[in-house]
This record gives structure tokens, C-alpha cells and sequence, in this order.
């Protein structure tokens, strides 16, 4: 079946995006670099953790709309669904992007859709454009160009990628207008026209303004612990105002776009952009501060037990319920409470995960029995109804056990 669409990455966004495209009977051709997921996914399986994913790629495959490969094929569309990682002095690093480009460069034809999925500083998909006219001028002006960011929350991908509504910038109005026919065959939201550059800010803007937000709770949690005041009690106390909605606290912020995206802004507008680089390193400290904390509980309980303490670290990903430990702050503190360590016994605790290369994955329960202090850095549903002995030290630094710290 000769595919209509070639996906370039299959990760996070890409898989469940190529999986659904798929399931529309559109003909899929999904790229990836590892071998290993490339067969993963051959084989009608998944190789990430996201809810009905692997029913929707065994239906794929199985019917003969999905396939993957290491190098992509000629198609009528192609989406570029890969990282954009950072430089030194976090400065976005766009060669993914150019590369996923370069590698379709000589399967372009006259009337191709080329959409840019990844998240991208301003001004990406105009510098695609020049590259893509400068290696191939007989197509100058005769390709469809547009971006489209992805704006899914994981552990709801495959609903979301239908539901939730789109924001489609071409580098021009017919390459807006090709972008929103394409994307209308499986997106039931609505879809929102604008131009690429707008849209890569749109992209930039919504996670900058979650970032802002949840440091204003970290601040608050920050200020709450010097205070003697319950954060927990004092934010629901505070959202009895009709006009306030503070988010709650955490031990940070990760994933692949909260504690990334604002970079994308900073890099390029240092001084425009005061409120969202503060954020930034609010969100960075209260990691740190989380990893002192625990520090001293250690030192404390040495001190009052005599003996060093067995710590539980409960949870490593980035948010609850998924396995993704992309730019997690819980998997930054696991590390520095580790550099840190003076021969403590540790448990490491992932509920999503079966083995780590750094941690030494310990079932949870076990975990809570056998530890002095708990930490809690991600309030996975696993945690939430857990029965902890009083002789226990809890830190709970994502509000597990809510109005109880």
C-alpha cells in the first residue's frame, strides 16, 4: 500500500499521531532512527507507555495502514515530529529538524505537504522554507509549507490528538489552507488559521504561561515552608475567591515541553522576557531545594536515631501516571540525593517502569515498609491510598497526601 503520509520520528507525539492518521485508513509510513522501534512497532506493538496506543497500533499494522522504517519513502505529506533538544547556555538546537528535512529532501515533488510538528523558535519553519528552495529551486513556490504544534497532555494522547483543538500557520495562505484539509480527515476540534510564525509563538506562549503559573505555587511553597504555613491548605483557601486559580505545587517542572518550551522564547528575547526566564529559575531552584530537603531529614535522623536512615524516593517521571522521566525534576533529585549519599540505603520507586540504567527500580510497597523517610516527588495514583506508619518521615512534595503535610 503506498503511503500517503510519512511521520519523521515516532516518539511521544509521533507514534500516537501516526497511529491515528492510520486508523483513518490513510496509508502511514512512520521513520524512526532506532531499528529497535522500528521493529517494535512492525511487530504491532509500542515501545512508550500511553493509554489505547497499543490498540491503535495493532490495528494499524495489523490492517496494513502502518508501517515503519529507518529511512522515509516518497508520500504526499510529510510531518517532522522530532526533538529540538538545547545548546549550551539553553539555546534550542534545530538540527533534528533540518536533518528529519534533509533526509526527505530528494523524495519532494511538486504539490507535497511539508508540517513541522515540533516545537520550534520563531521564525523554524520560514528557515526550513529557504533551506528545503535553496537544495531543490525547481520546487521554489510548488510546495505546501506549514507548522502545527502538537498541544497533548500524556496519559490522554490518543483523545486529546482528536479532540482538543489546532492551531495551523502556513507560510502562506494556501499552505494554511492545505495544512487545515489534511489535518480535518482526523481532528475533530477546530481548527484555528494563522501564519507558521504565530503559530510556533502560540506553541511557545501556552507552555511559557504553565510554567509562570506553577511557579507562582512553587514560590508560595517556598514561602509556606519558612512560614510554618500549609501550602496545601492555603492554596484551597485561596481558590475560594471567584477570580483565583493558583495551580497546585511540585517538586519543579519537566517534560518535554513545561520546563523546555520558555527557552525557546528566552534564547532569543533575553530581555523581553523577564516574568518567563524568573520562572524558569524559580521552577530549577525549588528541584534543588527538594533535594536539600531531604538532605537535611537525613542528617536529622541520623542525629536523633544514631543510625543512617533508609530512604523510599517515590516516583521518577515527570508528572503522574506515565513513564516518561524527560527532563523530570524527580529524576534530578534521585540523582542528587544519590551524589550526596553516605551510605543510606535507598529505594528508588517508578510504578511505570520496569528498570532504569542509573536506579534500581523497588516495588513500591515494599518500599514504603522498609524505609525511614518517604519522599514523595510524583503523586502517582499507586501512592495516594498507601498506609504509612507514624514512626515514619514523610516528605511529600506533590501533595499525595493533600491538607495532611
Amino acid at each position: 500500500m503506498q503511503p500517503k503520509v510519512v511521520t519523521i520520528g515516532l516518539g511521544y507525539i509521533g507514534l500516537p499521531t501516526s497511529a491515528l492518521i492510520a486508523n483513518n485508513n490513510i496509508p502511514v509510513y512512520g521513520v524512526d532512527i532506532n531499528q529497535k522501534v522500528v521493529d517494535i512497532i512492525n511487530a504491532g506493538k509500542i515501545h512508550i507507555v500511553e493509554p489505547s496506543l497499543d490498540e491503535a497500533v495493532a490495528k494499524a499494522v495489523k490492517e496494513g495502514f502502518l508501517k515503519a522504517g529507518t529511512k522515509p519513502v516518497m508520500a504526499d505529506t510529510y510531518l517532522i515530529v522530532v526533538p529540538t533538544p538545547f545548546k549550551a547556555k539553553n539555546e534550542p538546537d534545530i538540527s533534528f529538524v533540518q536533518a528529519a528535512t534533509k533526509s526527505i529532501l530528494p523524495l519532494l515533488k511538486e504539490g507535497d505537504l511539508y508540517i513541522i510538528e515540533s516545537t520550534s523558535p520563531i521564525g523554524t519553519t520560514e528557515k526550513m522554507l529557504e533551506y528545503i528552495y535553496t537544495e531543490r529551486p525547481e520546487l521554489k513556490d510548488k510546495l505546501y509549507i506549514a507548522y502545527c504544534p502538537e498541544r497533548v497532555l500524556p496519559g490522554n494522547v490518543m483523545f486529546e490528538l482528536v479532540h482538543n483543538d489546532r492551531v495551523i500557520g502556513g507560510v502562506n495562505e494556501s499552505s494554511t489552507l492545505k495544512a487545515v484539509a489534511f489535518y480535518s480527515q482526523f481532528v475533530k476540534g477546530e481548527l484555528h488559521k494563522t501564519n507558521a510564525r504565530t503559530a510556533e509563538m502560540c506553541k511557545l506562549t501556552e507552555n511559557s504561561s504553565r510554567d509562570v503559573q506553577i511557579a507562582f505555587a512553587n514560590e508560595l511553597s517556598l514561602i509556606c515552608a519558612k512560614a510554618d504555613i500549609n501550602v496545601w491548605e492555603l492554596i484551597e483557601l485561596a481558590n475560594k475567591h471567584p477570580r483565583v486559580n493558583i495551580l497546585q505545587p511540585g517538586c519543579g517542572v519537566g517534560g518535554h515541553c513545561i520546563a523546555v518550551d520558555p527557552y525557546f522564547i528566552v534564547a532569543d528575547y533575553p530581555m523581553e522576557s523577564q516574568i518567563i526566564g524568573k520562572a524558569r529559575e524559580v521552577n530549577n531552584y525549588k528541584s534543588f531545594w527538594c533535594a536539600e530537603q531531604v538532605k537535611t531529614a537525613k542528617l536529622e535522623f541520623q542525629l536523633k536515631e544514631g543510625r543512617k536512615a533508609r530512604v523510599a524516593i517515590m516516583g521518577l517521571a515527570f508528572k503522574p501516571n506515565i513513564d516518561d522521566l524527560r527532563e523530570s525534576p524527580a529524576k534530578y533529585i534521585a540523582q542528587k540525593v544519590m551524589q550526596d549519599a553516605s551510605n543510606e540505603e535507598y529505594y528508588f520507586v517508578e510504578p511505570n517502569i520496569n528498570d532504569h540504567h542509573v536506579f534500581k527500580i523497588s516495588n513500591y510497597k515494599e518500599a514504603v515498609e522498609k524505609a525511614d523517610i518517604i519522599v514523595f516527588l510524583v503523586a502517582h495514583k499507586e501512592f495516594k491510598n498507601l498506609e504509612i506508619a507514624q514512626d515514619k518521615v514523610v516528605l511529600d512534595f506533590c501533595g499525595v497526601f493533600l491538607n495532611k503535610q
